[in-house]
């Protein structure tokens, strides 16, 4: 779906199905996630691998890598997004190609996830050490159900030694569905939704009890309302 510029001068984002807002760190500048993340859990006497999940532009994964390769033995970061613009947009900018690189494939599709296990063999990996998935889980939600939503959560656990989820609270997905509505759109199974109110909780919850994993931290809440969580996998 081609993304609307709806309301965008009065700083509405506009309304797009997979979250790929063209103009995304306009609205949250990278900086503002940063100083959210403690640094101190990374060992520095190791190499770092990185995978970024919905990258948009590269922008944040850039300001990461920037930050880390001055703590660890050396850094590199794998950003996967959907939308091609902004994975064009990202390889274009990033000055570190060899240490950071672009792609654009759909995680939830198998082959998706076949590119990233491959992405791991060729660096001798079993495991990135750290998945991060910034506020993505609401579209991974909408587009795929409860279903979907869980599936995604255990792929991102058996990727990563550590996981980084900022899920997006209730209210954020109202206002998504209202924005794609003013564009006579909608997301089909968002009325299909059980996981709803408590959207957050149950994505702790799941992680915790389903996935087996150990919460490490739990940032204060954002001014746009959110919260970092970490968790370490088995």
């Amino acid at each position: 779906m081609e993304e609307s510029k709806l309301n965008f001068k009065a700083g509405n984002p506009g309304a797009v199905q997979f979250g790929n807002f063209i103009n995304y760190y306009q609205f949250h500048p990278p900086e503002n996630r940063l100083k959210l993340i403690p640094l101190d859990i990374w060992n520095e006497n190791k190499p770092f691998f990185g995978l970024d999940l919905g990258c948009n532009t590269g922008d944040l994964t850039a300001s990461i890598y920037n930050v880390l390769k001055e703590k660890v033995k050396y850094c590199k970061i794998l950003g996967i997004d959907i939308d091609p613009s902004l994975v064009e947009r990202a390889q274009e900018k990033i000055q570190y190609k060899e240490d950071v690189t672009f792609y654009c494939l759909d995680f939830m599709d198998e082959g998706g996830r076949t590119f990233i296990k491959d992405y791991l063999k060729k660096q001798k990996l079993n495991k990135f050490d750290v998945v991060f998935c910034f506020s993505i889980t609401m579209w991974i939600h909408l587009n795929y159900g409860d279903t979907g939503l869980k599936k995604f959560l255990e792929e991102i656990c058996s990727l990563g030694n550590v996981i980084v989820v900022e899920p997006q609270p209730w209210k954020c997905y109202r206002s998504a569905v209202k924005r794609m509505k003013l564009c006579k759109a909608d997301f089909p199974l968002f009325k299909e939704l059980k996981m709803r109110q408590t959207i957050e909780d149950d994505i702790e919850q799941f992680l915790l009890v389903n996935c087996k994993t150990i919460k490490m931290y739990e940032s204060a809440r954002t001014d746009w309302g959110r919260k970092l969580l970490i968790f370490k996998c088995s």
